[in-house]
């Protein structure tokens, strides 16, 4: 009996280093949900009737309220519009606004013109209403050349206006 009993002793001796080699506990996972940020386009972008001159090149600067200040051209009668986006997200939230650099213009044959300068209102960060939208203006530059051909002009490829939460 003395014999087992230090066999017993020697392995609670053994499995107790064991049970203090070990510790647990335990943690909550909690996750908030936003709404995504969504633009959404209403209006094209129209510069309206312009009139070249076979003098000297100019310009077309759209504005985004929706006016047009030539400089070296004429416009006709048309009402040009900038492009119009809705922004729609988590309410109150601000966000920043990436514009296009440049996009071409064709008359689908060998002549094009150039947009740039593009501006925003609201400029470089909108914020959200309370019932999480905002209207999004954006006007931009129209570079007419000398003699310019006459046609339709379209962007050879849609500029891409980008928004994403600050």
């Amino acid at each position: 009996m003395p014999t087992l009993s230090r066999i017993f002793a020697s392995a609670l001796l053994l499995a107790a280093p064991a049970a203090f080699a070990q510790s647990s506990a335990t943690a909550s996972a909690s996750v908030k949900i936003n709404k995504a940020i969504l633009l959404t386009k209403d209006t094209d972008m129209n510069f309206g009737d312009v009139y070249a001159s076979d003098l000297a090149a100019g310009t077309v600067v759209l504005s985004t309220a929706d006016t047009a200040t030539p400089t070296g051209v004429l416009l006709g009668t048309t009402t040009p519009t900038s492009a119009a986006f809705t922004v729609t997200g988590a309410n109150n939230k601000t966000y920043a606004i990436t514009l296009p650099g440049s996009v071409t213009l064709s008359d689908g044959a060998s002549h094009t013109m150039t947009v740039d300068a593009f501006t925003s209102n609201p400029n470089g960060t909108g914020t959200l209403s309370s019932a999480g939208s905002q209207t999004l203006k954006v006007g931009a530059t129209l570079h007419v050349g000398q003699s310019q051909a006459e046609g339709t002009y379209t962007s050879t490829a849609p500029f891409t206006v980008t928004v994403g939460y600050n």
